[in-house]
């Protein structure tokens, strides 16, 4: 009887501390890496050919290789001089810090996408982005980003775009 009285208590308690500990994943602290920067973090590619390996050094094998200068990655974790990166396909692998900038880049995901001339969607339209186009963000609200690629420019709605988190601005 004192045994099945405790099964019961336990039962009561244990969906408390499961639901609890669920609010405190739902808002983790800022991570922050071996460089002292945030994590995650994004930044891009800077060179046209980086090799993205399966571990955190040479002695590990090139997994595929990145090759396009300015590519948006998102920087999940570090070792040392290395930082585990992410695609905007989701595929992840490590690479040296050097093949790394710190300038902002964003791709156009998941589908097609309207650049217009103001941050609103019923603006004339300037242009239409395929899905993987590249752009660098000059400003970001909480909406609406201001893209530039080349002679093209114009606003593009956040939801449209890898490389920039849903909370973030760009000035």
């Amino acid at each position: 009887m004192k045994n099945l009285a405790l099964f019961l208590l336990l039962l009561t308690v244990a969906p408390l501390d499961l639901a609890s500990a669920t609010v405190e994943l739902d808002t983790p602290a800022p991570a922050v890496g071996a460089s002292g920067l945030a994590l995650p973090r994004f930044v891009s590619t800077r060179s046209d050919s980086v090799n993205v390996r399966t571990g955190p050094g040479e002695r590990y094998p090139v997994q595929w290789v990145l090759k396009r200068k300015g590519m948006p990655v998102e920087v999940i974790a570090e070792y040392e001089t290395w930082r585990k990166i992410r695609d905007w396909e989701g595929t992840e692998g490590w690479v040296h810090q050097a093949l790394l900038a710190g300038r902002r880049a964003v791709v156009v995901y998941p589908n097609d996408a309207v650049l217009r001339a103001e941050p609103d969607a019923i603006s004339s339209p300037v242009a239409r982005l395929q899905s993987g186009v590249i752009a660098k963000p000059e400003s970001c609200g909480t909406d609406w980003c201001l893209l530039s690629m080349g002679k093209i420019r114009g606003w593009i709605s956040k939801h449209n775009l890898w490389g920039i988190y849903p909370a973030e601005t760009i000035k």
